[in-house]
C-alpha cells in the first residue's frame, strides 16, 4: 500500500474509541461488538472504522480470530498475539470453541420450548447475487445448525430461538433459519420486506462463548445478554 494511502487509513483509525471488553488478559480479549460495526476494515476509508482497528488502538498487536456479520451484535474473541492466535484458530478449526446466538424469528416455532433440533442443510455461495448464500444439494458445503425456540410471541407472531453453529459458514444461521421459513427479524438479505420492517436492525446476537484458554487450559465461559 503507498506510503500516503497508510497514512490515511491510520488517521481514519485514530483515537477511535476503546471497545467493550468482558475479558483481558495476556493471551486474549473478549470483546462485545455492537450491531453494525464491522469485525474487520472493508475497502475503502469509510470503512476503516471497525472491531479490529479499534482493539488494536488499545491493544497493540491484537488479532483477528473469527468474525461476526457487520449487523451481528455479541461477543468476539482476539488474540494477543502470534501464537495465541494460532491456538485459538486450531481450536476453532477442531470445533473446541462454543458459541450460542439467540435470535428472533418470524413465525412461531411449531416445536415446544426448550427442544432441540438440528438442521443439516449444505450452504454454497450465490455467485451471482453476492455477498448471499444459498442452500444448493449439489454444491454447497456441509452445513449444521442446533436450535431450540425458547418463547413465542403470539401477538406479534415470532419466536425468541437459541442456535449453536456447529459448523461456520458464511451466513450460516440466517441462511438455515430462512430456509426452514423463519427468518430473523430485521434481516436485510434473507427475509422479506415485512420481516425486515419488524426490527430496526438484524435481531441475531452472539451471546454465549466458551474455550479452553490456549495457555492454561482452563476452561472459560462468557455471557452477553442481547439488548432485544
Amino acid at each position: 500500500m503507498p506510503q500516503a494511502e497508510t497514512s490515511a487509513l491510520a488517521a481514519d483509525t485514530a483515537g477511535l474509541p476503546a471497545p467493550v471488553a468482558l475479558h483481558e488478559d495476556a493471551d486474549l480479549l473478549v470483546l462485545c461488538k455492537p450491531s453494525g460495526l464491522l469485525c474487520v476494515p472493508g475497502r475503502g476509508p469509510d470503512k476503516q472504522d471497525c472491531l479490529s482497528a479499534r482493539a488494536q488502538q488499545h491493544w497493540p498487536g491484537a488479532l483477528i480470530v473469527h468474525r461476526l456479520d457487520q449487523a451481528t451484535s455479541g461477543l468476539v474473541l482476539m488474540a494477543r498475539h502470534a501464537e495465541a492466535q494460532r491456538r485459538l484458530s486450531l481450536a476453532f478449526e477442531q470445533r473446541q470453541i462454543h458459541k450460542r446466538y439467540v435470535a428472533v424469528v418470524q413465525g412461531l416455532v411449531a416445536e415446544p420450548p426448550g427442544s432441540w433440533a438440528d438442521i443439516h442443510l449444505p450452504i454454497a455461495a450465490d455467485w451471482e447475487r453476492r455477498p448471499l448464500r444459498v442452500i444448493d444439494a449439489e454444491h454447497g458445503k456441509p452445513s449444521h445448525t442446533r436450535w431450540r425456540p425458547l418463547d413465542h410471541n403470539t401477538a406479534a407472531g415470532t419466536t425468541r430461538v437459541e442456535l449453536e453453529p456447529v459448523t461456520g459458514r458464511t451466513h450460516q444461521l440466517r441462511v438455515h433459519l430462512a430456509a426452514l421459513g423463519h427468518p430473523i427479524l430485521g434481516d436485510a438479505l434473507y427475509a422479506d420486506a415485512a420481516t425486515q420492517a419488524q426490527a430496526p436492525r438484524l435481531l441475531l446476537h452472539a451471546g454465549e462463548l466458551a474455550l479452553a484458554h490456549p495457555t492454561t487450559g482452563q476452561p472459560m465461559r462468557w455471557e452477553l445478554v442481547a439488548d432485544f
